[in-house]
């Protein structure tokens, strides 16, 4: 019984993590280089425009179906090693 906790913890500890650095990583891209840091950002650019407004607008989305994935695949992972594949 005791195990059983101990697993369970573990496990949502682990998803936890996952879903924090997921947050992070979202946060970063989304407000810190789509806003905060666009105006340093802009003297760089990406397909004809600044790097800034490529966040903002292309390097955001793409980030988020990265992340996506990212999930989905450690998950599956996270699932494997604590037992609890579909």
């Amino acid at each position: 019984m005791q195990d059983d906790k101990t697993n369970a913890a573990a496990y949502w500890s682990a998803n936890l993590r996952l879903i924090a650095g997921s947050m992070f990583i979202w946060a970063l891209v989304s407000y810190g280089f789509g806003i905060l840091l666009r105006p340093l950002l802009s003297g760089i650019s990406v397909g004809g425009t600044d790097l800034g407004f490529w966040f903002a607008q292309q390097g955001a989305l793409l980030t988020f179906i990265v992340l996506i994935f990212n999930y989905a695949w450690r998950m599956n992972r996270l699932d494997k090693k604590f037992g609890l594949e579909e």
